[in-house]
């Protein structure tokens, strides 16, 4: 069990997306604001290691973001 307590994984949460133009992004500064194709009500999606694992909910923990885990997905 020691072995498995020091793997790592990589975990992402994917609010939305957008698509634009390289040179779109590459004229944003800081402060610009993408524009997701969201709403604050949706999921969200969990991945590790690139693999998607569940889906969630965004919440707030005091002063800090945290994801509510809503959904497992269906392993293979």
């Amino acid at each position: 069990m020691n072995a498995i307590n020091k793997v790592s994984v990589d975990i992402s949460v994917v609010l939305g997306r957008a698509e634009m133009q390289v040179r779109q992004l590459l004229k944003m500064g800081r402060g610009a604001v993408i524009d997701l194709d969201a709403q604050h009500e949706d999921q969200c999606w969990i991945y590790a290691n690139n693999e998607l694992i569940a889906r969630g909910e965004i919440m707030m923990v005091g002063d800090r973001i945290g994801v509510a885990i809503t959904e497992m997905t269906a392993e293979d």
